[in-house]
């Protein structure tokens, strides 16, 4: 059977709501605290909740940062979200609004003053987090650029799945920075504070879908508000320049409503960008269990992120439609790319891979082929254009048929090991996840034979 997720925007989408959907569906909390404890992040603490909206029960998450860090964004709670500016926009909604939208949906707005870019949440400053947290920006100028907020992400006691899913979704949302502020992404930084906001939506969002187990995305339209929002900067219309640029850049279908403000955050947008697998649900499947995140701000209809958990029909190995990149190259060094393959699949790309082949003038060269979705692609092409020697890029639609897996923890002789269980037609294939099996040889000191079958073994006896 395999898992989709399909998230239902209609009151648009922040990093605060995703989280709070996922926790909802039955994502495991200490899994999650677990993992966040790992990076070494301090100066907050989380709020994990329940709220009424409309006459709805909803999980309500937010990030609180403490004394002398106030919430950039502030995650939360009642962040006005001003959703809606760049990121480090000091973005007090203009609206009134009170940010509520990170967790109010305000959602978190990343917004990015450009040097002082309050990464996630997503308003840096305040917008993003002033949903309802009072953020007052006085934050100290601590700068982190996208080098370093993956450098703190590789701290993650995680898998390589989880720590790749949240480097791509920062990546979408510099990526977005870049092109509002017409700086090279190198230079778009985060405020300190909006970075812990940021980092821990981000990061609990990839944590959340990895435990759950969940392969295939499918995100409706997002509804977005009307209006401006107030930043440092000035004033900004709504949708603000990086949640625009996500939407436009990925191929997300934005809806347009009468609701005065921002709806959408750019770390709201980048993840519906990154977590994206498909445009369409499957005609039949079977409704396992709806979550619903809480947003604070307060709209005609109820203000929730609803996330549904869907299963497919035995034996069905869906279809998914994929993107074929090439480019042949006979003047890139080895170094070159190396280095190349390595940012491509960090970026998302679904695979990556040389072929050795001969060119005009019998030059020996390469073909590099990227697969890769709808929604990466043209961030990876960018990449490939920067980063080799290439001047131009073929491209072809693909479809891929897929068995339908599930990410699972078993316990050996060694220690803990990730398998990826994969299903078929009522069979069951055990696969050992190669980083657990270097990790095991390395601190025991065993080869690799050896821990690779006795993980499978203990694996297909569950």
């Amino acid at each position: 059977m395999g898992k989709i997720l399909y998230l239902e925007c209609n009151s648009g989408i922040s990093g605060d709501m995703t989280v709070g959907a996922l926790l909802d569906l039955g994502a495991d909390r200490k899994v999650l605290e677990k993992a966040l404890d790992s990076m070494g992040l301090e100066g907050y603490h989380l709020h994990f909740g329940r709220k009424e909206t409309c006459g709805l029960d909803a999980f309500d998450f937010d990030v609180h940062l403490e004394a002398g860090q106030e919430h950039e964004h502030g995650h939360g709670q009642e962040h006005e979200h001003s959703h809606g500016h760049d990121r480090g926009y000091s973005h007090e909604h203009s609206h009134d609004h009170e940010h509520s939208h990170e967790h109010g949906h305000g959602h978190d707005h990343e917004h990015s003053h450009v040097h002082e870019y309050s990464h996630d949440h997503e308003h840096s400053c305040d917008h993003e987090h002033s949903h309802g947290h009072d953020h007052s920006h006085e934050h100290p100028h601590i700068h982190r650029n996208l080098y370093d907020v993956c450098e703190i992400i590789d701290r993650l006691d995680a898998g390589s799945r989880v720590k790749e899913l949240a480097k791509r979704m920062f990546g979408i949302v510099a990526e977005a920075e870049s092109k509002a502020h017409g700086l090279p992404v190198d230079q778009v930084h985060f405020h300190e504070v909006g970075a812990i906001d940021s980092i821990i939506d981000i990061v609990s969002v990839a944590v959340c879908v990895d435990n759950l187990g969940i392969e295939e995305v499918v995100v409706s339209p997002l509804s977005e508000g009307r209006g401006h929002v107030h930043c440092q900067h000035g004033i900004l219309p709504v949708p603000v320049p990086a949640t625009a640029n996500i939407v436009s850049a990925c191929g997300l279908k934005l809806r347009l409503t009468d609701n005065d403000g921002e709806m959408v955050t750019p770390t709201g947008a980048a993840i519906a960008a990154a977590l994206r697998t498909r445009d369409e649900l499957p005609d039949s499947c079977r409704l396992l269990r709806v979550g619903m995140g809480a947003g604070n701000k307060v709209f005609r209809q109820a203000n929730v992120l609803r996330a549904m958990l869907l299963e497919t029909e035995e034996g069905k190995a869906p279809n998914v439609e994929l993107w074929l990149m090439e480019s042949n190259l006979d003047d890139s060094t080895g170094e070159m790319l190396g280095l190349a393959m390595e940012m491509l699949l960090e970026a998302g790309a679904a695979d990556v891979w040389y072929t050795p082949i001969f060119m005009k003038k019998n030059r020996p060269a390469y073909q590099l082929s990227v697969l890769c979705g709808e929604t990466e692609r043209e961030f990876l092409e960018d990449i490939l254009m920067t980063q080799t020697t290439t001047i131009g890029i073929r491209r072809y639609p693909v479809q891929r048929t897929v068995l339908q897996r599930e990410l699972k923890q078993v316990q050996t002789e060694y220690g803990p090991a990730d398998v990826k269980v994969c299903h078929h037609r009522g069979r069951i294939f055990c696969y050992p996840e190669f980083e657990s099996i270097r990790r095991i040889c390395k601190e025991r000191k065993a080869d690799f034979q050896s821990v690779y079958w006795e993980v499978r073994r203990v694996a297909e006896a569950e």
